[in-house]
């Protein structure tokens, strides 16, 4: 048997849990009917997310296609991984923007920088040699250098590109934590155009901190192009409403009643409400 530790997991009752239950009476009698129940301490109305019967009036009414379609499932797993994606790009998007700000101080204070290497850099060097360590062959040792030798122009350009990494890190961010269909091809096609190079620094030398993001980027082009049929994949914008829209509760009902008329329905939601 598959080793899967989330089957019994239930995301719908993960999700009324934390944002409450999304109750809807339809003016349309019949369907209104199969919604609701009466009970010994009153009617009670289908939640839209998880099926269960809520005591009470419900939250909303009015024609079943203004009714908002209250994502469910898979749609809600979905919604977990692109948020947490979310939040990797936004961390991402604040430490490059800082890195930028350092960049651009570290620029100012040159000299000061200077003057403190040269100071530190030979009274660290026995150590080293007791060591077996070749200081000055290092990679911080020479990073620091080349920074330190730098042109003021080379310094400015290497602001203004991380600075515009980090911006395109948090303009991620932003379009996936909202679930936006533009957050995600912007997520898509930036973190596609840098790819390339994280396989020329893995070939170049190897840590598990790149190794780690290499997989998760390759993971989330993946998974998005995939899950969200950008760029015409599998139906494209249309077969991913219709997908959406045919596991709402209201749309199941509806075709219980009439299959013709459920199908002829199905159309993009008016509200998303995850």
């Amino acid at each position: 048997m598959r080793w899967r530790p989330f089957r019994h997991f239930d995301w719908n009752l993960r999700s009324c849990g934390r944002h409450g239950h999304v109750t809807y009476r339809p003016t349309e009698p019949e369907l209104a009917e199969r919604l609701c129940a009466d009970t010994a301490v009153g009617e009670t109305w289908r939640c839209l997310r998880c099926g269960t019967f809520v005591p009470g009036p419900p939250l909303g009414a009015g024609p079943a296609d203004d009714a908002p379609i209250v994502l469910r499932g898979n749609a809600l797993k979905d919604a977990f991984i692109l948020r947490f994606l979310a939040v990797e790009r936004g961390l991402r998007g604040l430490l490059l923007v800082a890195l930028a700000y350092g960049i651009y101080r570290f620029d100012g204070s040159r000299h000061s920088l200077t003057r403190v290497f040269e100071t530190y850099l030979p009274l660290l060097r026995p150590v080293a040699d007791r060591l077996g360590v070749d200081l000055e062959a290092t990679g911080p040792v020479r990073l620091i250098e080349k920074a330190l030798n730098a042109s003021h122009s080379t310094l400015l350009l290497v602001t203004v590109g991380v600075l515009a990494y980090g911006a395109l890190e948090l303009l991620e961010a932003v379009g996936l934590w909202l679930m936006e269909r533009w957050g995600e091809y912007v997520a898509v096609v930036g973190t596609s155009i840098f790819i390339p190079l994280e396989v020329y620094e893995i070939v170049e030398g190897a840590t598990w901190l790149k190794v780690v993001a290499f997989v998760l980027n390759v993971f989330a082009v993946v998974y998005i192009v995939w899950t969200k049929r950008l760029f015409g994949l599998l139906g494209g914008r249309a077969a991913f409403e219709a997908e959406r829209h045919g596991t709402s509760l209201l749309e199941v009902e509806r075709a219980a009643l009439d299959p013709d008329l459920g199908h002829q329905h199905a159309s993009p939601a008016v509200a998303t409400t995850p």
